[in-house]
């Protein structure tokens, strides 16, 4: 066994795992698992499942990831869980692998910090560079923008969508899907204005930044219903060609929402 390898921690035989992974005291690692280059995997955890984790992750003391989701439906099926690189998850972290009634798979990206006991269930769809908060519990199916910020406590409704650059405070109930772009807080959630200080420190630029504010109005503030605030948005876009691919974000997820999203 490698000097890497803690001797109490059980590997399966079948399990592939790269040469310099870490791999903490009483951890077990399951036949079905792959684990890429500079991993370090911390003491009790559990990976199992058909699970494949990229490079230098990151997996703090106690977390289960790979498990079986939590579905009656669920009658034992092949599904996966793929794990991107760069990817920090704190201590009591669940990830579930997929069901055979969606894709069959649960995703995460890259570069994600995921702190103490999120739970993320079967078939969600993490982005890249996404912060979830002290246990962020997101239902099956949910999908999570790039650079979304969930606050800690936040329970998000199977099906419910947090678009990109959406940020949810602490405590937050999300029953429904989050435009890209918007704060949002409270239970259940509602849309308190654009994650403004988010997008000035990835280095968003005033104009479209206040571009993003008069789409936030259009939606929320002009007393519009959504199919006459979409034509609005889209007038809006043809005017401004240098936000153009920004709105089109807003567009594209109000076309792909279906639960609906959150409202005053």
């Amino acid at each position: 066994m490698s000097e890497k390898i803690h001797h109490t921690a059980i590997i399966d035989s079948n399990a592939q795992i790269d040469s310099s992974v870490i791999i903490g005291p009483y951890s077990i690692i399951g036949s079905g698992v792959c684990i890429g280059a500079g991993t370090k995997i911390g003491p009790h955890c559990i990976i199992d499942g058909k699970t494949i984790i990229g490079k230098e992750n990151i997996f703090y003391r106690f977390c289960s990831i790979g498990g079986m989701p939590q579905d009656k439906k669920y009658n034992g099926e092949q599904t996966n869980l793929i794990i991107g690189n760069r990817n920090t998850v704190r201590e009591f972290s669940t990830f579930n692998t997929g069901t055979v009634q969606d894709r069959g798979v649960t995703s995460i990206g890259n570069d994600n910090w995921i702190m103490a006991y999120v739970h993320i269930a079967h078939d969600c769809h993490i982005g890249n560079n996404t912060i979830l908060a002290n246990s962020v519990q997101l239902g099956g199916h949910v999908h999570v923008g790039d650079w979304a910020i969930a606050g800690g406590l936040t329970g998000v409704h199977q099906f419910s969508k947090l678009g990109a650059h959406s940020m949810t405070g602490g405590n937050s109930s999300l029953m429904q899907d989050a435009l890209p772009f918007v704060l949002c807080a409270g239970n259940p959630c509602k849309p308190v204005g654009i994650n403004a200080e988010g997008l000035r420190r990835r280095g968003f630029s005033h104009t479209v930044i206040s571009a993003i504010r008069v789409a936030y109005k259009i939606i929320y503030r002009n007393g519009l219903s959504l199919d006459r605030a979409r034509i609005e948005l889209q007038n809006y876009q043809k005017s401004c060609p240098e936000i153009e691919s920004y709105l089109q974000i807003i567009l594209d997820f109000l076309d792909q929402s279906h639960r609906g999203i959150i409202r005053p």
